[in-house]
């Protein structure tokens, strides 16, 4: 079996430069770089990563806790989180909290038991317990998706990635308000959610632009699932003078609804305009082909682990909140006829103190 020594005799370098290569410990030129990674390959070099985890206290794995892993967004997240772990030579060890507070403290302690060096989590709605067990035992943690307010007794605040949620909704409410609408519904996520306030606001501020009056009538939770989103929608249809346009804020629920609409024989746009928050694959296949808001989620979970690699690397560094901009895909189930080109949304990112 080949050993480190042999690496280093074969890339004409030294033991410590081999070391460096492996572990990201130190910069070293490209042409070396690629020298030792030659002889890795050459000679079928295996790291022994657990004797190395042993000298340095790393066991160069994260853990990812994350709910609804089926959900086509969370799956662009988890391609996001896994791509940019491996190339930074990372193991993944992945978790699935439910959604549940209890679940997601366990979930999480148990992670946490296996020395992974870093989690990157999806809270939950009720995040307190989450936030206390990660603070008591100083872990290394980023929250992605959606963001958990800093505690008001000071304590710790933990580095956070998400999509812009408020911004997008708003475009979506105007963009039905200029087709004539005046009755807008909105089918919203699950309370406690920061993603589902945030785009409540967006959708309150999208009727303000347009000079719609709120009715929050008009505004049903749908649970972030597509059987709450199918009771939310007949909920919404089932009103005296319901809506005329629906937004939907995830694509979960955008299933729920077209349920809903069908179920009643309804049709979209002819009856019923539809506009949803989470772009999908299918989502170009569907007649009439659907309005949606696009997260970035591969670049979501990418820029989680390098938040997380920032945070091992200088542990003091002040928390940060990265919000990254999605992207409006005009198709149209809004009402709209075929466009010849995707529009992009304005928005930014922007770092939060």
């Amino acid at each position: 079996m080949a050993t480190m020594a042999d690496v280093a005799r074969n890339a004409g370098v030294s033991v410590a430069t081999v070391s460096h290569v492996l572990n990201g410990t130190r910069p070293v030129l490209p042409h070396t770089r690629q020298a030792v990674l030659d002889a890795v390959e050459e000679l079928g070099y295996t790291p022994n990563t657990l004797a190395r985890s042993l000298v340095t206290s790393r066991t160069r794995s994260l853990g990812l806790a994350v709910s609804a892993i089926s959900n086509p967004y969370f799956t662009e997240i988890l391609q996001g989180v896994e791509a940019q772990a491996l190339e930074h030579g990372y193991s993944l060890l992945i978790a699935d909290p439910h959604d549940d507070p209890g679940h997601e403290l366990e979930v999480v302690r148990l992670l946490h038991e296996r020395r992974v060096d870093g989690l990157i989590v999806a809270p939950s709605a009720d995040p307190g317990a989450l936030v206390a067990y990660l603070a008591r035992h100083r872990v290394p943690a980023v929250f992605l998706d959606r963001v958990v307010d800093a505690p008001e007794d000071g304590g710790p605040r933990f580095d956070q990635v998400c999509a812009e949620s408020a911004g997008p909704t708003t475009g979506l409410v105007r963009h039905l308000a200029g087709l004539g609408h005046r009755r807008i519904g909105l089918v919203a996520g699950r309370p406690g959610f920061s993603t589902t306030r945030e785009r409540i606001a967006g959708y309150r501020d999208g009727l303000i632009a347009a000079g719609l009056p709120y009715d929050e009538r008009l505004v049903v939770h749908g649970d972030s699932g597509a059987a709450g989103g199918e009771r939310a929608a007949a909920a919404l249809l089932s009103l005296a003078t319901p809506p005329t346009a629906l937004v939907t804020a995830n694509n979960a629920m955008t299933i729920g609804a077209l349920r809903a609409l069908r179920d009643r024989g309804l049709s979209v746009p002819g009856d019923l305009a539809l506009c949803c928050f989470d772009d999908f694959a299918w989502a170009d296949l569907f007649t009439p082909r659907l309005t949606a808001v696009a997260q970035p989620g591969e670049e979501v979970g990418a820029r989680a682990v390098r938040l997380l690699l920032e945070r091992l690397a200088a542990p003091d560094r002040p928390a940060r909140t990265v919000r990254l901009p999605c992207a409006f895909v005009h198709r149209t189930s809004c009402g709209c006829p075929e466009q010849p080109r995707q529009a992009s949304e304005q928005a930014h990112e922007r770092t939060l103190p």
